[in-house]
């Protein structure tokens, strides 16, 4: 099978003084002058073409439309609970990991207070969302039994959601997003994309709840051992269009759907240096975009292997690169100082999209 597919590119400052020759990215601050038509076959692109958005709509099909109108639509503010999360503009989603291992702030908290004072002062900084987690999915990691982690979350989630926090709840298990959608969250962040549990997309539909669909391959014991594709933007974009398919045919909305394309989870360094300087194609599936690339192994591999509480530059650079091709939201460990980033990269923003008085 043969089709296109489109990524916005050329990016400009603010659409004046352009004459109608750029597009607004996703309803958000960013507008395009340029696309690039991917053709694929299979999974695999077979050519590319740059051209200009002026006049370019001409040259689609019904296909290319499509994507033109998810492409330029703007994105629907997320609902949690009594929260609304706007998307036109990037947003901070702020990890709280109650768990003894994950790679970077593991065992971070003494216990559930210090877990929820630590959400709560995130939100304060500047995070408009806290995701609780309580079963570590780096490299290597184990299984945990869904006892177990609800008993590590369930605590967290009550008292952030008390406190009027937006809580999103990451977890691969059906019985863990019951008890915390219960306890007050009000999205679920899964990096399985709802394919690990089987009851999962059925319990998130019931629900009505947002959920980011994560793209990953294999599992967190296997998934670095030595990732392979022929052509991992490409195939991260059609298997993200799948479990957006399956997630609809299960009853979940296109409009509650938000799609991360992992970084890291069965990735090499290079693989995640492309999806990350292709990440606007994401936008033609029409899903608010979420990255995860906060402290990441590549950028201790970039970096003079900086360990993972070294790596705030690294994360801030891969944080402004994601909102400048439209990310609506960027989930870090590093609350206020990516906060502060995005404010002075608005103000910029703000600044070239005031129009000059002659």
């Amino acid at each position: 099978m043969t089709r296109t597919l489109i990524r916005p590119t050329g990016f400009v400052d603010s659409p004046f003084g352009h004459d109608g020759k750029v597009a607004r990215l996703a309803g958000g601050l960013n507008w395009f002058g340029l696309v690039e038509l991917i053709r694929v076959e299979g999974r695999k692109r077979v050519a590319t073409e740059i051209v200009p958005v002026e006049g370019v709509e001409a040259r689609f099909d019904a296909d290319l439309k499509a994507q033109w109108t998810r492409i330029t639509a703007t994105r629907a503010p997320l609902q949690l609970g009594e929260r609304t999360v706007r998307l036109d503009q990037p947003q901070v989603m702020g990890i709280v990991n109650a768990t003894p291992d994950s790679f970077s702030d593991g065992g971070a908290y003494a216990d559930a207070s210090a877990a929820a004072e630590a959400g709560a002062t995130m939100a304060a900084q500047g995070a408009a969302i806290i995701d609780v987690g309580g079963e570590s999915t780096r490299p290597g990691a184990s299984t945990v039994w869904e006892g177990d982690e609800i008993e590590r979350v369930l605590p967290i989630v009550q008292q952030l959601a008390a406190g009027g926090n937006a809580v999103s709840i990451d977890t691969r298990k059906a019985a863990v997003m019951s008890a915390a959608l219960g306890a007050g969250a009000g999205l679920v962040n899964d990096v399985s994309a709802l394919t690990w549990d089987p009851q999962s997309a059925a319990l998130v539909a019931e629900a009505g709840v947002p959920v980011v669909l994560m793209h990953h391959q294999g599992d967190p014991q296997t998934m670095q051992k030595d990732p392979r594709y022929d052509d991992v933007l490409v195939e991260v974009y059609l298997w993200l269009g799948e479990r957006i398919e399956a997630a609809e045919l299960a009853g979940i909305a296109r409009d509650k759907i938000l799609v991360d394309p992992g970084i890291g989870f069965g990735k090499t360094v290079a693989h995640n240096l492309e999806l990350i300087n292709g990440l606007a194609l994401l936008h033609g599936l029409g899903c608010p975009i979420a990255i995860g690339a906060s402290r990441k192994r590549m950028i201790g591999a970039l970096a003079n292997e900086a360990p993972a509480d070294k790596r705030l530059p690294g994360s801030l650079a891969l944080a402004l690169k994601a909102v400048e091709q439209g990310a609506q939201i960027v989930r870090v460990h590093d609350v206020p100082e990516t906060v502060q980033a995005l404010k002075v990269w608005r103000g910029v923003r703000d600044s070239a999209l005031t129009p000059r008085i002659a």
